[in-house]
């Protein structure tokens, strides 16, 4: 069984999308660790409602972002991760992550990547216009959602639709692909 660690900031909706596709057996996976960098983000509850062992940290503890990073292998480490799964983690990975897990860190994101990088990927859509919108998994390298794209999943946008209606598609997109992909990756 893969053991990952799933990194988050926010909500954790795609962390339980794991840990349920766990439960039902639809992945073959093992989360030993949530790192989280916000102490009052919600997916600390959802992680301890799941019997998952949390590692939250703030960044501006710490002199630099290798020094924390020193610390985050080391907790890897110690539960023996072998792949790092990013579920709504606002932070660039640095080069201690990247070369302890080097093309074993993989990210989700909503849009069509390489359109719309960044932080409100869906806002930027809505406000360019797109008529197609979508989720991207990929492997995580040094930049902005620019490593080697793995799976993506589009859907029409219509003229109907508001920024909530839209989220609401893509957050249904993320829970079923992202999940459905870590299974192939890990077989």
């Amino acid at each position: 069984m893969t053991k990952i660690a799933l990194f988050a900031s926010g909500n954790g909706s795609n962390v339980q999308a794991i840990i349920d596709a766990i439960e039902q057996k639809k992945l073959n996976a093992a989360v030993e660790l949530v790192v989280c960098d916000k102490p009052n983000a919600f997916v600390i509850e959802r992680a301890k409602n799941a019997g998952i062992d949390v590692f939250s940290f703030q960044a501006k503890s710490f002199s630099s972002k290798e020094e924390y990073e020193k610390i985050i292998c080391e907790k890897l480490e110690e539960k023996g991760i072998e792949w790092i799964i990013l579920a709504g983690y606002m932070r660039l990975i640095g080069k201690v992550l990247l070369s302890a897990y080097e093309k074993k860190i993989i990210n989700i994101h909503p849009s069509l990547l390489p359109a719309f990088p960044g932080k409100d990927a869906v806002g930027q859509a809505v406000e360019y216009g797109v008529k197609v919108m979508g989720v991207t998994i990929h492997y995580v390298d040094e930049g902005m959602d620019t490593g080697p794209i793995i799976a993506q999943e589009s859907f029409a946008v219509s003229e109907e639709m508001d920024k909530v209606q839209i989220e609401k598609q893509i957050h249904s997109i993320e829970h079923k692909l992202y999940p459905s992909t870590l299974q192939q990756l890990f077989t």
